[in-house]
């Protein structure tokens, strides 16, 4: 099921003529979501107990979706076909490949103002103020994180509990990306959010720093990940990083700037130079050559009746 999900994403993405029609799984889920913020998160007591209901109440409503769909499928094949089928809209193989690539092509012509604008549609930073090397830094770190929230793990969690696992997936990451936030409105609200998908990871994120040091034939990004991925603010994203920093032979991470302040994250594989254009171009390969491996690993699965 999620092979076919993959190929048919690989094939597509999300149609901007579908996207104008029907919107999005993960636009149905925000609504909800920010729907349930706007009127469950009020400042005081019991906001840490509200966010939680919230969280729970989304994700058995997608959980429960995803039974009902795949509880009406047909048996073989064809149930296998059509869960793929929608299954498809919940990976983003294709759209996280095209978000990358639309930072490296102004980065490589030199035009530092279209990379900025570029890479501040994939990442929370300020990008104002990054430099080319900053730009680079960025987009490798949120093609190696997102790889893991936006394909690996929607894809890991399909192949473990079907269409009630991934749809459950993605209504986590989706309250964390929205709510999951150490901010004076959502650090309570959105805590239990923040530790649902922390743990939904956890697998997640180091299968995808080892398909990227596998993919990339390289000890140093093995060494690397096992070396630097416990430094990351994240208990979850450092180990794709780390990956992907010490398969480039680059320095990821670092201090960044976040609104009004300079968050002082620590260095992956900080005696490396700093990332530029041509490493993007390599990132994204090895990105393809990661996807690939994530593709044969299912199909030896299924093969052998796993």
């Amino acid at each position: 099921m999620m092979l076919v999900a993959l190929a048919i994403d690989l094939a597509l993405g999300w149609p901007a003529w579908l996207y104008a029609r029907i919107g999005h799984p993960v636009t149905w889920l925000g609504a909800l979501i920010g729907a349930l913020d706007a009127r469950w998160n009020r400042a005081g007591a019991g906001s840490r107990a509200r966010g939680a209901l919230a969280a729970g109440l989304v994700i058995a409503l997608a959980a429960g979706a995803g039974w009902a769909v795949q509880a009406a499928l047909p048996g073989g094949w064809l149930g296998v076909l059509l869960g793929g089928v929608l299954a498809w809209p919940l990976v983003a193989l294709r759209s996280m490949h095209s978000h990358v690539a639309c930072v490296l092509r102004p980065l490589e012509a030199r035009d530092l103002d279209a990379a900025r604008g570029a890479v501040a549609m994939i990442v929370g930073r300020d990008p104002s103020q990054l430099d080319a090397a900053g730009v680079a830094r960025a987009a490798l770190e949120s093609l190696a994180e997102n790889a893991s929230d936006g394909i690996v793990a929607p894809v890991f969690w399909g192949a473990v509990a079907g269409l009630p696992g991934i749809a459950a997936y993605k209504a986590i990451n989706t309250l964390d990306s929205m709510i999951g936030h150490r901010t004076p409105r959502h650090a309570a609200f959105g805590w239990a959010s923040a530790r649902i998908d922390d743990a939904a990871n956890l697998i997640p994120a180091r299968l995808s720093g080892v398909l990227f040091a596998a993919a990339s034939g390289r000890m140093a990004a093995l060494r690397c990940m096992l070396r630097d991925a416990r430094r990351h603010r994240s208990p979850n994203a450092g180990w794709p990083e780390a990956a992907m920093a010490g398969a480039l032979g680059v320095r990821l991470s670092g201090p960044r700037i976040y609104a009004d302040r300079v968050a002082p994250e620590p260095w992956l594989n900080a005696a490396a130079p700093d990332p530029g254009a041509g490493d993007l171009r390599r990132g994204l390969r090895l990105y393809a050559r990661a996807m690939g491996a994530l593709a044969a690993l299912l199909a030896a699965l299924a093969l052998a009746g796993v």
